[in-house]
């Protein structure tokens, strides 16, 4: 949200490698990951302690941060040094207009007549960045609660719709207006079945939204049309139970979700 240029995640190795370096003497260091979801790096040498995190966490953070538009380093803690010398090295013209990914090693002294950089790993940016809203949406540690959609509400919102009271099927947990909230995606029942449920199988969390009416609200008008609304509750504050603009949709990434009555 503070439009930075470079994100640095310092931590106990130089970089990502393509085998584990302490049992391979062959692996070769990565310097730049262009497709964060393909990344078959083996990362098992790094973490040494519980407080400073594996490199498993490393690489969850450059995926929140390149899909912020940031290009984000992966470089050793020990020499806090490699920031600047990183810096300058990105900020030095190139002879080559085409992007290169390097080994790098320590006995490099020049790449394309530039002092080689420290060894670090890059990760480019999303070339379709996620808004700031919508990036503090999807990542949004303990929402509130959740909201079951059918598949028709998820259609529309992939086309940038905002959630209508008439998409929502069940209504989880004891929020409040102006909370953040999970959507999952479900089979609507025609009827309810025996258990008073209105859907069945397994669900998908989709996304994340902000919304406009409470737990109890939404509860007694999910179902009904958006003209509707005031006849229910007596006023409409809106006619989306979430707005468009306070919606974030993962993006190739929905999860299964157990639904579940105690919220974390």
């Amino acid at each position: 949200m503070i439009h930075a240029d470079l994100l640095f995640l310092m931590t106990d190795v130089d970089c990502l490698y393509d085998k584990n370096p302490r049992s391979n003497p062959d692996a070769k260091p990565i310097e730049i990951v262009e497709d964060i979801s393909a990344l078959e790096a083996d990362v098992s040498s790094a973490g040494s302690a519980l407080g400073t995190g594996g490199m498993s966490t490393k690489i969850i953070a450059a995926r929140l941060g390149t899909s912020a538009g940031v290009t984000t380093i992966i470089t050793r803690s020990s020499n806090p040094g490699n920031i600047l010398s990183i810096v300058r090295y990105l900020h030095q013209p190139s002879k080559s207009a085409s992007s290169v990914s390097l080994n790098l090693s320590a006995a490099s002294e020049t790449i394309e007549g530039r002092p080689a950089p420290p060894l670090h790993t890059r990760f480019l940016p999303s070339n379709d960045p996620i808004r700031d809203r919508h990036f503090w949406l999807l990542h949004t540690p303990n929402p509130h609660g959740t909201l079951y959609i059918d598949e028709g509400a998820h259609k529309a919102l992939l086309t940038k719709a905002g959630l209508l009271p008439v998409g929502v099927v069940e209504v989880e947990g004891n929020f409040a207006q102006q909370e953040v909230v999970r959507l999952i995606v479900v089979n609507r029942r025609s009827t309810p079945g025996p258990d008073g449920k209105r859907w069945d199988g397994i669900g998908l969390e989709v996304g994340r939204a902000l919304v406009n009416y409470a737990a109890p609200e939404i509860s007694r008008i999910m179902g009904h049309q958006s003209t509707e609304i005031r006849g229910i509750l007596g006023y409409a504050d809106s006619e989306y139970v979430a707005h468009r603009s306070h919606i974030g949709i993962f993006r190739g990434e929905s999860r299964s979700a157990t639904p579940t009555r105690e919220l974390r």
